[in-house]
This record gives C-alpha cells, sequence and structure tokens, in this order.
C-alpha cells in the first residue's frame, strides 16, 4: 500500500508535516464554518407534502382564487361574563392591539361581525347595513343567542357554552412570496416535461435563490409577528386565559423546537460523549482528539449547508447528532486499533503505529461509509421533499466524517509522542467476552430467540399504521397542544379542510321555478340568482343537504358554504324563501355581508360552490384517509355528484397525501437499502454467503424496531420512516468490521471458535463502546418537547442495542453454524 500514490501523498501531508496540513484543515474549516449562520430552519407547511404532488398546485390554485389569508386565533376565555360591558371593552381592546402589529390586515371579533337576527330586519332594511355587537341598534341579549345558535356563528367566534370566544388575526397575503413560487414552480414544471435551454437553466436557478432568500426573510418575519402578538397577549393575560393557535404559529414554534434541540440535544450529546470517552479510555489524549475530529466534522458540515444553501427541516432535526456519533464511530474503531497496535508493536515508532492504523483500518471504515451513505442516499427514493433533502445531507455528512476521522485524528496523533501502553476499557472485554461464551455455550437459545423475535416483528409489522394525531407531536404543556385543545373543544376544529363542488353545465341559465311566466328582464342584475350557478332554492337546498351531513360527522367541527347563509335567511324571513326572494336578498346584501358570508363560499365566475371545514385533530376516532374516502363516496354516491365535479383540497389532504406514501416510501429505502448493501458485502468479502450473514442482524434489527412500532401503536410519519434505513446503514458497520477481522484472524490458525473470541476481546470491544455511545447519545432526545424527535432517539436507541446485540451473539452463531471462510485446519 505504501507504493500507492495516494498513500505516499497522504503519508507526506498528514504523518510527516502534521502540524502544517492542521493548520491548513483549521483555515479550510474556518471559511466553512463563517456560512453557518446563514443555515436556515424551515418548518413551513410546504415540507409537510408530498414531493410533486398535483393537489398541492390545486389547493394554492383555490387559495388564490379565494385570496385566502393566513391567520392566527386567539382563544379568549375571560373570567366574568362574555357578553358583559367590561369584557367586551377588553376585547375591543384587545382587538385594537393586534391591528398595531405589523404584517396584521384585520382582526375579526364578536365586536365586528354583522348580527345578522339581532333584531331581525326585513329585506327593504337590508340597504342599511347589520348593526355590529356595539351598536345601539343591536340587541344584545338576542346577540349571545345569535352567537350561541346561529348557523353562521356558532362554534366558530363563540363556543357554544358562551364563555369562550376567538378573535382571528388575519394576516396580510404577501404578494410578492407567491409571485416569486409561481414563477419557480413554472420553471419547474416546464423541466419536468420537456429539456431546459441554457437560458431557462439560467432563470431556473435565478428563480429558486430568488424564492429560496425571500421565503428565509418571509420565515423570520412570521416568526417576528408571532413574537409581537405574543408580546400583545402577555398584556391581557391578567383578566382571561388565553391561546394562540394557527399555522404560522405552529410553524414558528416548530423552528424553535428544532433550533432548541441542535443546541440542547448538540451539546448534550458532546458531553455524553466526553463521559463516554473518559470511562472507555480513561486518557486525555483519547477524549480530546476524538472530540477535536467531531468538531470539525460538524463546523465543516454546518457551513457547507450555508454555502449550499440547504435548509434544515424537521426531519432533519437530529442531523447534527447523526453526523457528532457517526463521526465518532469511526474515531473509536481508529483509536481501539491504535492501542491493539500499540501493544503488538512494542518498538514500533508513532509514525508506524499511526500509519499502520490508517493503512488497516481504510478498508473496513471506507465501507462501513459506503453503507451507511448508501442507507442515506436510499431516502432519495422515498418522494418526500424534507426525507430526500435529509438524505442527499447525510450522503454528504457521512463523507466528511470519514475524511475528518483519517485526517484529524492521525495528524493530531502525530504532534503526540508514543505513550507505553496501558489497558484500559475491562468493563467492555468483559461483556464482549461473555458474549463470546453464550454464543459458544448457547448457540442455540440466540437461534430461537432470533426466531421468535422474527416472528414477533412480523406481525408488529402488520399492524403497522400512518394516521396519526398532529398534536400528539406537542407535549402536553405547549400552547400548540393546549390550544389546539380548546378550539378543537370550543371553536370548530383545526385542521382546515375544503370541498368544491362545480355546477352542472345544463344549469348555466336557470328560469326562476316559482314564476313560470317569467320572461327575461333587461334591467335585472347580471349578478342575480336567476343567473347564479347556485344561489337558486334547489342549489342550496343540495348545498344545505351536503352541509348538514358533513357537520354530523364525529370528525368535523364547523363547517361553513353558501348553505350557512341559506339556513340564517330562512330564519330571517320567517320560513321557506322561494327564488325571487332569494335574488332580492343576494342583490340588497350590503358589500361588507357578501364579503364575509358569501364571496369566500360562492365563485359565480368558475361556477362553483366552496365547503369550508375545520376537523379535529383531538379526535381519538380521525382516520384522514378514511373521513376522505367517506365524503367522496357520500357526495358521489348518495348526493348523486359526478366525480369530476367534486374536489377536495386544504392541508389535511395534502398531508394525508404525503402519510399515505409512506408504506410505499418505506418499502422503497429498505429494498433499496437492502440490495445495495448485499452487493457492496459481496464485494467486500467476496462471497455471497459471508454477505447474507453479515447482513442478517442488520435485517432483524430493522424489522424489529418497525414490528415494535406497530406493536406499541407508534405511527410511520416523516421522521419514524427513517429510523429502519438508519439501522441498517450505521448498524452494518459493526458486522463489517467483525466480519473483515474475522477473515484476518481466521487466517492465522483457522479455527473459528478460537477466532471468534479473540475478535470479541479485539474488534468486539470498538463495536461495544461504539454502540453504547450511539445508545446513550440517542436517548437524550427523550426530553425534547417535540415527539417526534423523542420517538426518533428511543427507538434508534432500541434499533441499535438490537444491531449490537444480533452482532455480537447472532453473527457469531451463524459463523459457527455456516463456516463461510472455508474449513477449519485438520479437517478434511
Amino acid at each position: 500500500m505504501a507504493s500507492n500514490p495516494f498513500a505516499r501523498a497522504y503519508r507526506a501531508l498528514v504523518l510527516e508535516h502534521p502540524r502544517a496540513f492542521l493548520l491548513l484543515l483549521t483555515l479550510l474549516v474556518a471559511v466553512m464554518a463563517w456560512k453557518i449562520p446563514v443555515v436556515r430552519l424551515d418548518a413551513s407547511a410546504d415540507t409537510l407534502v408530498l414531493e410533486g404532488d398535483k393537489a398541492l398546485e390545486y389547493y394554492r390554485e383555490v387559495n388564490a382564487r379565494y385570496d385566502a389569508e393566513d391567520f392566527l386565533l386567539v382563544t379568549y376565555s375571560p373570567h366574568e361574563a362574555l357578553f358583559s360591558d367590561a369584557v367586551l371593552a377588553r376585547i375591543a381592546l384587545l382587538r385594537d392591539d393586534l391591528k398595531q402589529v405589523r404584517g396584521v390586515s384585520s382582526v375579526v371579533t364578536i365586536l365586528d361581525v354583522p348580527l345578522l337576527l339581532s333584531p331581525k330586519v326585513s329585506i327593504s332594511e337590508f340597504s342599511k347595513g347589520f348593526p355590529l355587537l356595539l351598536d345601539e341598534r343591536a340587541d344584545r341579549a338576542l346577540a349571545e343567542k345569535e352567537f350561541a345558535e346561529s348557523p353562521i356563528y356558532r362554534s366558530l367566534l363563540s363556543s357554544p357554552d358562551g364563555r369562550t370566544t376567538a378573535l382571528q388575526v388575519n394576516l396580510i397575503r404577501d404578494t410578492r412570496y407567491f409571485e416569486l413560487l409561481k414563477v419557480r414552480e413554472g420553471l419547474r414544471e416546464q423541466q419536468r416535461t420537456n429539456e431546459l435551454t441554457s437560458t431557462q437553466t439560467a432563470e431556473l436557478a435565478a428563480a429558486e435563490k430568488a424564492f429560496s432568500d425571500y421565503a428565509a426573510w418571509a420565515q423570520d418575519e412570521q416568526a417576528r409577528l408571532v413574537r409581537d402578538v405574543r408580546g400583545v397577549l402577555a398584556n391581557h393575560r391578567q383578566q382571561a386565559d388565553i391561546f394562540l393557535g394557527g399555522v404560522p404559529m405552529i410553524a414558528a414554534d416548530m423552528v424553535q423546537f428544532v433550533r432548541n434541540d441542535l443546541l440542547v440535544f448538540g451539546s448534550g450529546i458532546m458531553a455524553f460523549i466526553v463521559l463516554l470517552l473518559v470511562f472507555f479510555f480513561r486518557r486525555l489524549r483519547w477524549v480530546v482528539l476524538p472530540l477535536l475530529t467531531c468538531g470539525y466534522a460538524v463546523l465543516f458540515m454546518m457551513g457547507f449547508l450555508g454555502w449550499a444553501d440547504w435548509h434544515l427541516t424537521v426531519i432533519s432535526a437530529n442531523f447534527v447528532a447523526l453526523l457528532l456519533i457517526i463521526t465518532l464511530s469511526v474515531a473509536i474503531h481508529l483509536v481501539v486499533r491504535y492501542r491493539e497496535l500499540e501493544a503488538e508493536w512494542p518498538q514500533a515508532s508513532q509514525e508506524e503505529l499511526v500509519w499502520g492504523m490508517a493503512s488497516l483500518m481504510f478498508k473496513p471504515c471506507l465501507y462501513t461509509s459506503l453503507t451507511t451513505l448508501v442507507a442515506f442516499a436510499s431516502f432519495v427514493v422515498s418522494g418526500i421533499r424534507p426525507v430526500i433533502d435529509f438524505g442527499w445531507m447525510m450522503t454528504v455528512g457521512v463523507t466528511v466524517s470519514l475524511v475528518m476521522a483519517f485526517l484529524v485524528l492521525p495528524a493530531g496523533l502525530m504532534l503526540l509522542p508514543r505513550e507505553a501502553h496501558r489497558p484500559t476499557g475491562r468493563a467492555g472485554a468483559v461483556l464482549t467476552l461473555w458474549f463470546a461464551r453464550m454464543a459458544d455455550r448457547h448457540g442455540h437459545i440466540i437461534l430461537w430467540v432470533s426466531l421468535a423475535a422474527l416472528v414477533a416483528s412480523a406481525y408488529g409489522i402488520s399492524l403497522l399504521k400512518v394516521e396519526n394525531r398532529f398534536i400528539d407531536y406537542f407535549s402536553e404543556d405547549t400552547e400548540i397542544y393546549q390550544g389546539m385543545e380548546v378550539i378543537d373543544r370550543d371553536l370548530g376544529g383545526t385542521i382546515p379542510l375544503e370541498i368544491i363542488i362545480d355546477a352542472a353545465p345544463a344549469e348555466e341559465v336557470l328560469v326562476l321555478e316559482d314564476d313560470p311566466f317569467a320572461e327575461p328582464d333587461p334591467f335585472a342584475d347580471p349578478a342575480s340568482s336567476a343567473r347564479s350557478a347556485w344561489f337558486h332554492r334547489n342549489g342550496l337546498d343540495q348545498l344545505e343537504a351536503i352541509e348538514d351531513w358533513l357537520d354530523g360527522l364525529p370528525e368535523t367541527g364547523k363547517v361553513l358554504s353558501p348553505a350557512t347563509l341559506y339556513k340564517t335567511i330562512r330564519e330571517l324571513m320567517g320560513g321557506a324563501v322561494d327564488d325571487i326572494q332569494l335574488a332580492l336578498v343576494q342583490q340588497s346584501l350590503p358589500d361588507n355581508v357578501k364579503a364575509a358570508l358569501l364571496d369566500p363560499y360562492l365563485n359565480e365566475e368558475k361556477r362553483e360552490a366552496r365547503f369550508v371545514m375545520r376537523v379535529m385533530e383531538t379526535s381519538r376516532t380521525l382516520n384522514r384517509q378514511e373521513l376522505l374516502q367517506l365524503v367522496h363516496d357520500k357526495l358521489t354516491g348518495d348526493f348523486g355528484l359526478p366525480a369530476e365535479r367534486v374536489h377536495v383540497t386544504g392541508m389535511l389532504v395534502l398531508y394525508n397525501n404525503m402519510l399515505q406514501s409512506l408504506f410505499r416510501s418505506q418499502i422503497l429505502t429498505l429494498g433499496f437499502v437492502f440490495v445495495a448493501i448485499l452487493l457492496m458485502f459481496m464485494v467486500l468479502f467476496r462471497s455471497l454467503s459471508q454477505g447474507l450473514i453479515a447482513l442478517a442482524p442488520n435485517v432483524l434489527a430493522a424489522l424489529m424496531v418497525l414490528g415494535g412500532m406497530g406493536l406499541v401503536g407508534i405511527p410511520l410519519d416523516m421522521m419514524t420512516i427513517t429510523i429502519a434505513a438508519i439501522t441498517i446503514g450505521i448498524g452494518v458497520d459493526d458486522t463489517i468490521h467483525y466480519v473483515h477481522r474475522f477473515g484476518r484472524e481466521f487466517a492465522k490458525d483457522r479455527n473459528y471458535l478460537a477466532t471468534m473470541y479473540r475478535c470479541h476481546g479485539s474488534i468486539g470491544k470498538a463495536m461495544y463502546y461504539t454502540s453504547v455511545t450511539i445508545i446513550l447519545g440517542f436517548s437524550i432526545l427523550v426530553l425534547s418537547n417535540f415527539r417526534p424527535s423523542v420517538y426518533f432517539g428511543l427507538l434508534t436507541a432500541f434499533a441499535m442495542l438490537a444491531a449490537l446485540l444480533g452482532a455480537q451473539l447472532l453473527l457469531p452463531r451463524l459463523i459457527l453454524l455456516l463456516k463461510p471462510f472455508g474449513r477449519e485446519a485438520g479437517r478434511a
């Protein structure tokens, strides 16, 4: 190997000039780290949807058509009667304070909506407008009843018990954001369908950059707005229980959770690493050098994210923890091998020891890194954008870890004198040798237990589900959780679902059914009901039947549609109404009433009616896929609507599409990992049997973690979908090191049993040290406020424990049983 040009260059740069080399490497890392402050955390709704989902395009189209604004929802439960003068005055003050927050377009409260029934007025009085709650014309007692019972306001601005009200804080629609998004998506679509010219490719790159930069600014602005709103609410909490809800608040808080996890748990894992290195090796150099290696790798990679403009998301929140652990794993294997050579070569110089360590460990470490890299690269086939980005991110990170381990640690050792070898890590050696005795004496028990684990895992996998409650992502003491509970219980649900129904083509021109002798009126308002696709009695009766059915579903909260206003009109006019009366009502409604109660649910140009419903995220019976299928079947079945006229959209649809893709993604990623790693094993070991034996413990560990999730009821989501592949990618490192060392040791005496004991006493210790570090490091995530991080930490720790036991017990037992390295010495 020394004659290899790469090897000669490595020795000349790293081993012969370590001080100058480390100085240059430190400068390079410093340049990369300069960009760390620009690394952005992204928790926008776009990171929770399926890549290339056509439903996303339709969702954006509907939002633009109805000028939908993002909003925050403030729940206000006063300590006094809600409709008392003092409380209403405080609500007015809170509303006015919220209006002053930069980025707020309007605030809608019970003080700002027209009262249609308090008192009732005739059609001729519509032009005068409807009273507001504090107007002299308003009847306070009737208003309280209207908010509690009206189909429009019940569970929208007031809870049915009259104790809680909502303030809807509408945010200014960011037209610049959507303009840049439209340009980017247009060029992306062009790229998918046709090959771009060089000019168009440059335009796409510029559009991606412009959108990314603006989105970063917009996210910071949204976080600032949420902070300002919370600052306002803090001044009003003395007289009421107040919670803040809404997608912008959830996005801002998730960014903060991710940021805290990065800082707190990154620091926590570093502290654990220090303690474990001290416990394992009890020498300062074996603490400092691995830490320095980890630090260089993390700083370089975080800086790379900044230079490449890659964003961290909820999925990649544990990126730093993974990078630390992967780098440390390589470093520990190098340290253990160096110490073995130190004992075996007592007369060797420091350079000979370091070169021996690097040359002997390069091949197994390269292959362990490649298998880990393949595991993360498998996420590219998931179809989920944040998972794909996480896969690419970790693919680069694993490469950086390998390079830094073979640069920093050897160069650092060359600056230190050789020490007399002092055995350490006795506890690890005792345990690994106990594993060896178990594999030797109780092999049949190991095989039967492994088979039972396989059967139990298969059963657990059959119970896996993708349905979950978004509220369960957060601890019960967080404002997100508490706010969702209040909104679901008192104010009509949290997760939006929209149903768009197109009018039938035959209804392009309607004749008023109540007047068979009617003739076209040349003076009629073109917006009258006679020309409406839906605002006539037959159409509204059909929409009312649909609304009532939707409202009766156990998972739904508030439902609004054109039929909601229709119900109120009937109550206002004392009974049934005909098409002529509806036409008069539509023409007479004040603009502010139309804008609030009709325009968001009826588009005459597109000839469509819109249902806006909110689904209760806290519902224990919520199954999004079943709910959407039920809605589709009911509308196209019992209600007789053609499927092409029914469209369902909203964040619930987009999130469900992503969830339903998880099973396919899990199969694709695991299949990719299994095949790719098996092929790599065959190349590394030049033997199919050795490759299959090395893969077996890791496949079992991955199946155990998936089966365990099914057995305890943990659903697949965007974070847990990555655990099985990560388990194989990291866990397989131990089997590679073990099988590679077994092959070397077996050649000495061709005795399987003696070779196993030697391997457990040498490489087995490194496997034990790295696995314990990984298990304890990931266990720290249990302290997170973000439940997916907790599940990720616990499940990964469990998976690595299973992988360690598989590598120390099942793997050697299979080797002893199948003898993949050939016949033993002295046997024919």
